[in-house]
């Protein structure tokens, strides 16, 4: 495969990615893949114009191969209309067009096959959920249906044809996921495999399906296919597998037929903080699984199997991933969410301006959060993600450039100020304060735990200056500033106020932004009242347990965090318990007098408690939309010819959180 002059530039300066590989009979030009991510794209189950667009952008930005996320084999395993099917034959020529687009570009298309057995939702096909054994995946979930030899056998075949159809489309490989705690892995895992018959028991019999499968699935796409597995190489599951486990099982699968590749990962899908793993946060170390692809390469060695490995996980930088291929231990590393955030990743890096691209965050909130709302995903990074067809890169240019300003300088204000100048507008942005970043600067006091949000603030502030945006500190606008600026039109980002939460029986609580401005006068025992639910609030909560304070939070709702999603909540939660904090879950506070004395409301049976076990409390309520200025300026332009258009964007308009700060900034960015 020739090499580019992207190419090359990107050898002199990693030269570990970019080096190219073989896996099976498919050159790939880099070391760089853009792994399986469910994107709820799909239509009536089948792949979709924007699955098209989505990939096209990540192969044009330099990955050298990508994996289209979890094809069902079996209608048993559909659980939404967004999940994509391999069976029903006209698919295949939707895959196809995917297939020939990424190949276009450069990149490799292969296909994930899979069966998520036990957590699919059954009321969608009206089926219900398959498994080993019938044991739920979390306890709200009802016991799966334990399959049986004839479903058993329809599985096996379906991963054959399903596997064959996505060859048929042009499809350039076949992973087989036993991986993520889906169907495969319950049979392999003894934490959900309690069969008595040939198909559970033993390790090799746990085994049996997994390897059936894959029998299936090379012997219908023959020897010259790339065929692969996905692993967990730790479902991090009391009684689950362990890595020891997993070295031994893909030892004896890659021995038993030919595998091209293991690419590997960890979790179990089930209702604790195993889950939290799989897509794992800016709360974990970038480096927490590292050891798990090592180990697994290191097993196939000693087997004498030279099999290539992938690793994946909180790789955010082509720079991370050249580190972790430097000993040839693994041979490409996968990097999903950094490439929803940024589809040029690879290319950026290449050429030196990795600095441009947008960064992933870890925050797991455009991703994963729209992802456990059964919602197309997107980023609040980078707002295009699953809008690339409708919103290319860069932005279209006007043709009649206008003068706007931009009157705030948090995140919805800063992408709009920059996109609006890319597209060719003179703009200028006025900020209150001595600093950009709005709301979002206070995450620059939790770099501990929050400081990666304060990477698209970096990006943003940085992506103003190389459009040539005019930015004034220190200028607060009133009415008659912004009309005697005579600009074609007028945005305006200002936020909201910091509101305090009060009590009926009495007392306001301290905002979280009074709580950062100065840590150190905060007392040792201190209450939290959680009446937002967001990331927000959570990672403060977690700030301030890690401070060493003894932190009690009260969640009127009964769940804190609540719109914390499942890949990231059940090990915030973990984590809250080993710093000691203690969770008042259906009280609410009733009244603060001060230090020492609260009154607290059991919302279950109306008591009151007064109650002496904290000297300070905290409770953000949704803040005030800083909405003045549009209605002073609404009133004085009504009746005047031609005016300036007025937008607003991101909590001004609405409190809210910053993923529709900046996709507001960004989509009117393009608008004006």
């Amino acid at each position: 495969m020739p090499d580019g002059p992207w190419e090359m530039a990107g050898a002199r300066r990693h030269p570990n990615v970019f080096r190219p590989l073989r896996i099976g009979g498919v050159e790939l030009r880099n070391r760089i893949l853009v792994p399986a991510h469910t994107t709820n794209y799909g239509e009536d189950n089948l792949p979709s114009d924007r699955h098209l667009a989505y990939h096209r952008e990540r192969a044009r930005g330099g990955a050298a191969l990508i994996v289209f996320e979890g094809i069902r084999v079996h209608r048993s395993s559909l659980g939404r209309r967004q999940g994509v099917n391999g069976y029903e034959r006209n698919a295949i020529p939707r895959f196809a067009k995917i297939a020939r687009a990424v190949q276009e570009e450069g990149a490799r298309l292969f296909g994930q096959v899979i069966h998520l057995g036990r957590h699919i939702d059954g009321n969608f096909a009206r089926t219900p959920s398959w498994s080993a054994s019938a044991v739920p995946w979390t306890a709200t979930a009802p016991p799966p249906h334990p399959m049986t030899e004839e479903e058993i056998a329809q599985v096996i075949a379906a991963h054959g044809e399903v596997a064959s159809n996505l060859v048929e489309a042009g499809l350039d490989g076949i992973e087989l996921t036993m991986a993520h705690g889906h169907l495969l892995q319950q049979f392999l895992s003894p934490a959900v495999n309690r069969r008595t018959d040939d198909w559970g028991g033993s390790e090799e019999n746990r085994m049996r399906l997994a390897l059936e499968c894959l029998r299936r699935v090379r012997a219908s796409v023959g020897a010259g296919v790339a065929v692969g597995l996905r692993v967990s190489a730790d479902e991090f599951l009391e009684g689950g597998l362990t890595l020891p486990d997993m070295q031994r099982i893909v030892a004896r699968l890659c021995g038993e037929v030919a595998v091209d590749f293991v690419n590997v990962s960890h979790s179990a899908y089930h209702g604790s903080a195993t889950i939290s793993t799989q897509m794992a946060d800016m709360a974990f170390a970038p480096d927490s699984f590292h050891h798990l692809p090592r180990g697994i390469a290191a097993a196939l060695r000693e087997a004498g199997q030279d099999v290539p490995v992938f690793a994946v996980c909180r790789f955010r930088s082509i720079a991370a991933a050249d580190a972790m291929l430097a000993d040839g231990d693994i041979a490409m590393v996968g990097m999903a969410r950094a490439h929803i955030a940024e589809p040029a990743l690879v290319r950026l890096a290449a050429e030196g301006r990795a600095a441009e691209g947008r960064p992933c965050l870890s925050c797991n909130q455009g991703c994963a959060g729209f992802l456990a709302q059964s919602l197309a995903i997107t980023c609040l990074a980078n707002p295009r993600a699953g809008r690339e067809a409708e919103w290319p890169e860069p932005p279209p240019p006007v043709a009649t450039p206008r003068r706007v300003l931009v009157v705030g300088g948090g995140p919805a204000g800063m992408e709009a100020a920059a996109i609006a100048a890319r597209r060719g507008h003179q703009v200028e942005l006025w900020e209150a304060f001595d600093r950009l970043g709005g709301a979002l600067a206070w995450t620059e006091r939790q770099p501990a735990l929050r400081g990666e949000m304060a990477q698209l603030l970096d990006f943003q502030r940085a992506a103003l200056q190389r459009a040539g945006v005019l930015v004034r500190l220190n200028h607060r606008a009133d009415a008659g500033l912004v009309l005697a600026a005579g600009v074609d039109a007028v945005v305006l980002a200002l936020g909201v106020e910091p509101a305090g939460s009060t009590f009926p029986g009495g007392g306001t609580g301290l905002t979280m932004e009074q709580a950062l401005a100065v840590p150190e006068a905060l007392p040792r025992r201190v209450a939290v009242q959680d009446n937002l639910g967001s990331f927000a609030i959570a990672g403060f909560v977690e700030w301030l347990a890690g401070t060493g304070r003894e932190v009690t939070l009260i969640a009127p709702t009964g769940t804190p965090g609540w719109q914390v999603n499942i890949y990231s909540s059940f090990a915030w939660r973990q984590r809250l318990k080993r710093a000691g904090v203690r969770i008042l879950a259906l009280h609410t506070l009733h009244a603060w007098r001060g230090p020492g004395e609260a009154v607290l409301a059991d919302l279950s049976t109306g008591e009151l408690e007064e109650v002496s076990g904290f000297d300070a409390v905290i409770a953000p309520a949704h803040g005030l939309p800083r909405d003045g200025l549009a209605a002073e300026l609404r009133t004085r332009l009504a009746g005047r010819n031609a005016p300036p258009a007025l937008h607003l964007a991101g909590d001004c308009a609405s409190p809210r959180s910053a993923i529709e700060a900046v996709f507001e900034g960004h989509e009117i960015g393009r608008a004006l």
